[in-house]
């Protein structure tokens, strides 16, 4: 098969678990002999860094970058609040952009045009115009619910009341282009369950992300290197508030009764207020040259998300190095675990702290969780299973 896959940034380098979902899939669909054509935006935040692409990878993808700027305009943003449209997909779409897809799609025939997330979407319309090949969406989270529950938890009056309006018309938005696509791959089976309460009516599957395992060897590490970790993209919101949340309300009670254990914090634009907690064992290596590197360096991983959807990249990476892993259930979402076998879920600080305290206490019990995560990756997130079923479910909408 010929496959278009239009990316709403790079995904390489992999700077993020978005960069990554999107990688794999692109890897998997290649080692099982398709072709793969790569056009993406590049934005200030995410630029095509061509210079750190494989050249193998450049040449099998042909991977072409339009650049958009979708840095917030304020006179846009407040004419979408007035139209009620949606302004955070809105922002990518690109003249430019559109016009180099127009053609491609006149110069060449694909069997699947994949868009990668929701934020792809603005380019339905031209695609239907110019391809007779089967659009799938691959939904990576639903969007909408990211922002409702940010607003959940936002304490600014002003503020929770304009997330609000942002989820609605997120929400209006999704729910609507859904079902203009011929399929859709969700990441996980809480995600596919979501579109069929909103009344989806194209075909839909449960894609989790897959790795391939060959790529992560586990280390083991000695009792006197227990350290505690969290790694993730500081620059996108739900991990900022979660990392927030987690130093003020649960590591001061970790201190307090192990006042020797220390927190490595990795991940890019790391924000400079985090460096008031240097004083209380916190460690800012931020933006690491290898993520399997340092979790391998590491022990008992933290995922304290409040405000997430879809499903956590890290995670799946983290249990296929056998790492402990305690994580809030929101940040847990998406994945086919079972607490307590898998690995430890916390939603208040003293029950979070606890079972910090508790695995790093316990070095068997430690090892336990590590052992039965990678066995769960083993059996249910091998990315070549997932790209045949990928696959299968496009020969399925070609059949159509």
């Amino acid at each position: 098969m010929k496959i278009l896959q239009l990316c709403n940034k790079p995904p390489i380098p992999a700077v993020d678990g978005g960069c990554i979902a999107m990688n794999t899939i692109t890897q998997g669909l290649l080692k099982a002999g398709h072709e793969v054509k790569i056009l993406t935006i590049e934005t200030q935040k995410h630029p095509a860094l061509y210079q750190e692409m494989p050249e193998a990878y450049k040449t099998k993808t042909r991977i072409e970058s339009v650049f958009i700027d979708t840095s917030v305009n304020l006179v846009d943003a407040f004419s979408a609040l007035v139209t009620s449209d949606s302004y955070n997909v809105s922002r990518f779409f690109s003249p430019d952009y559109d016009r180099r897809l127009v053609q491609i799609l006149s110069e060449e025939q694909f069997d699947i045009i994949h868009l990668e997330s929701l934020f792809m979407t603005p380019y339905i319309a031209t695609i239907r115009r110019h391809s007779k090949a089967p659009i799938v969406l691959r939904s990576h989270n639903l969007e909408y619910i990211i922002w409702e529950r940010m607003a959940e938890v936002s304490r600014n009056q002003a503020k929770k009341a304009y997330l609000k309006l942002l989820a609605r018309q997120l929400k209006k938005y999704e729910m609507q282009v859904i079902n203009t696509v011929d399929g859709i791959a969700a990441i996980s089976g809480e995600d596919a369950k979501k579109y069929h309460q909103q009344k989806c009516k194209k075909p839909i599957i449960n894609l989790a992300f897959g790795i391939n395992l060959s790529g992560y060897k586990p280390v083991e590490l000695q009792r006197e290197q227990t350290t505690v970790f969290h790694i993730g993209s500081m620059d996108w919101t739900p991990n900022i508030e979660g990392i927030d949340w987690f130093l003020k309300m649960v590591w001061p009670i970790v201190q307090k009764k192990n006042p020797q254990l220390k927190l490595h914090l990795a991940g890019r634009k790391m924000p400079s207020h985090l460096n008031q907690y240097s004083d209380q064992n916190v460690v800012i290596d931020g933006e690491v040259s290898d993520a399997k590197e340092f979790i391998n360096q590491h022990c008992v991983m933290v995922v304290p998300l409040l405000t997430a959807g879809g499903m956590r990249v890290k995670i799946i990476e983290a249990m296929a190095m056998k790492k402990a892993i305690v994580s809030t259930r929101i940040g847990a979402e998406g994945i086919d675990y079972e607490k307590g076998k898998h690995l430890l879920i916390a939603d208040e600080p003293e029950q979070f702290a606890d079972a910090i305290l508790s695995v790093t206490s316990q070095p068997e019990c430690c090892k336990e969780l590590g052992t039965s995560a990678r066995r769960l990756v083993e059996e249910h997130y091998d990315n070549e299973v997932l790209t045949e079923k990928l696959i299968g479910f496009y020969h399925t909408l070609l059949k159509k």
